[in-house]
Parts: structure tokens; sequence; C-alpha cells
């Protein structure tokens, strides 16, 4: 009995470290992508470089599970929702991000796009009719307050354009991931987490390479710098391919709810980073600001875990009457 104990709190602990070492390892995308931006490379070019890393690594893992005995198959419908959670996952999400982070620095970057959990909160209120608590309400209206301070702090009247194009460029970002989660996780459950997203950043892939196709008309304007390959490749690896097998191994072993509360982590790692590598510093109003973020979102991702937890419980019961 006590070595199961000592065997779960093991797991628990891996699982938090998993989850964390991904979060921060995550965080640092936005601060390589302002690196690679020193070296004048447009956006769809560098997320161009970023995909074509990864895509060899996802594209292996889907033939390889696809060959192993008993892994789910994906079925006709299945595929028209990989396509689309696919789209907007890793190709709009990461395309509306690169486009904002040559506007905005990275740390007010990670904090707006941080809010996705309270988007995805109010996705569930307005299409899947779910309920809100006044707690959550409150902490909604936090969360958002903080994200205008955040905006408008000390902010100077020259960079207003920017703020605005940028913010909105995140913010985009932030809601097509939320729809991507809330997608994803009606089909998670039935066709794994290896297999849903190596399907995922596949069609994300393949999205961003016809794209820019499309924008350059081939693969002509590929002469940049080797700096901007070097941090594409971290990105793709150090950013990308790494960290989401962290936080997919987080997820087994803790929980989505978990994980996501562990994830809360990456604005911070960010702002430290980018302080770091790239000088970069909030106002204390901003820092407020942030603080009412995190609070928010943190307390949102709190209460639906417990609306989960009673969930299961109340399912278990209804079961066990049956």
């Amino acid at each position: 009995m006590e070595n199961q104990r000592q065997g779960a709190n093991y797991q628990q602990l891996w699982g938090i470290f998993m989850a964390l070492l991904g979060a921060v390892m995550f965080s640092t995308k936005a601060v390589f992508v302002k690196l690679a931006y020193q070296y004048e490379v447009d956006a769809i070019s560098l997320l161009l470089f970023r995909m074509l890393f990864s895509l060899p690594i996802f594209l292996g893992i889907a033939i390889y599970l696809s060959q192993k005995a008993g892994t789910y198959r994906p079925k006709g419908k299945d595929y028209w929702q990989i396509f689309a959670l696919g789209i907007l996952g890793y190709y709009l999400a990461s395309l509306f991000d690169f486009l904002g982070l040559q506007y905005i620095s990275a740390s007010l970057e990670r904090l707006v796009l941080f809010i996705y959990p309270t988007i995805v909160v109010l996705i569930g209120v307005f299409f899947f009719r779910e309920k809100l608590s006044w707690q959550q309400i409150i902490a909604l209206i936090l969360t958002y307050i903080g994200i205008m301070i955040v905006f408008f702090g000390n902010v100077e009247i020259g960079s207003k354009k920017d703020l605005y194009t940028g913010g909105a460029l995140i913010l985009g970002s932030a809601l097509c991931y939320a729809l991507y989660l809330a997608g994803s996780g009606r089909l998670l459950p039935k066709m794994g987490t290896w297999v849903f997203t190596s399907y995922a950043l596949t069609v994300s892939s393949s999205a961003v390479i016809i794209h820019y196709l499309i924008y350059n008309q081939g693969f002509a304007s590929l002469d940049f710098p080797w700096q901007v390959y070097m941090y594409a490749a971290l990105m793709a690896s150090f950013s990308t391919v790494i960290p989401t097998f962290l936080v997919s191994e987080g997820i087994r072993l803790i929980g989505a709810s978990n994980a996501a509360i562990v994830g809360s982590s990456g604005p911070i790692s960010t702002i430290i980073l980018a302080y770091i590598f790239l000088g970069e510093r909030l106002s204390m109003v901003q820092i407020m600001g942030g603080v009412l973020v995190l609070g928010g979102v943190l307390f949102i991702s709190l209460q639906q875990k417990k609306k989960q937890a009673l969930k299961k419980q109340t399912q278990k019961k209804q079961g066990a009457k049956a």
C-alpha cells in the first residue's frame, strides 16, 4: 500500500515537472520569433521554416502510429474535424501570433494569448449552453480588465497604432487556439493525444507550406541569414516538438486540468526570458494588469477542474443507480 502511494506521488511529481518544463519551453517561441525578426524575415517565411523543421517528426509519428496495432483509425467524419482543427490550431493561430509579434513585445503577446482559457469557457457558454458561476463571471471581468490595463498602461501616443494592430492579431490567435481546444476535447478521448496531435500538426504544416507557395509563387525567396534558420530550428525543436511531447505526457500523468494550471507559468516565463534576451520591460501598471490576467485565468482553470470533477462524480452515481 505504501509503495503504491509513493508510486502515485512520484507519478504526480513527474507529471507536474513534464507539464511545467513543456510550458516553459513553449514560452520561448515568442522570444525566438523576436530574435529572428532582427534579420528582416517576414512572418510567413519564419512560420514556414518552423513547420518544415517540425513536419518530418510529426509526419513520422503519424505514419508509425497508423501502422501500430490497436491504434485508433480515423473515419470519414474524423478527417474533416482533424482538417478543420489543424487549420485553426497551428496554422491560423500561429500565423496571427507571428504577425502580431511584428507589432508588440513578446511579454505583451504572451499575456494576451494567455486569455485563451477564458475564451474556451465563453465558447462553452454560447455554443454548449454551459452555465457560469458568479465566481467565474467575476474572474472573467477581472481578466479582461487586466488585459485593458496591460494594453493602455503607460502607452505612448506614437505606438498606439502598432499596439491595436498587434493586440487584435494576438487576440485572433487566442480565439483560434481556443476553438481548436474546444473542438479537440471531443476528438482526443477516442483518438488519443499522440494520434490526434500528429495528424493535426501534419495538416497545419501542409497549410503553411501551401500558403507560402501561393504568397511567394514558389520557393524562390529563401535567401536569409543563417541566424534565421538557426532560430527557426530552435523554435521547431525547443518550442514545438519537444514541449508538445512533454505536455502530452504531463496530461497523461496528471490530467488536462492540472496540466493547464501548471501551464499558467508560461506568461511569467516569457516575461523573464524577454527581459533577459530582448531587454523588454513592463511598466508597474502593466505588471498589475498582468497579475489580474494571470489570477483570473488561473481561477477559471481551477473552477473548470472542479466542474469536471463534479461531473465525473455525478456520472459515477448515475451509473451505480443504473
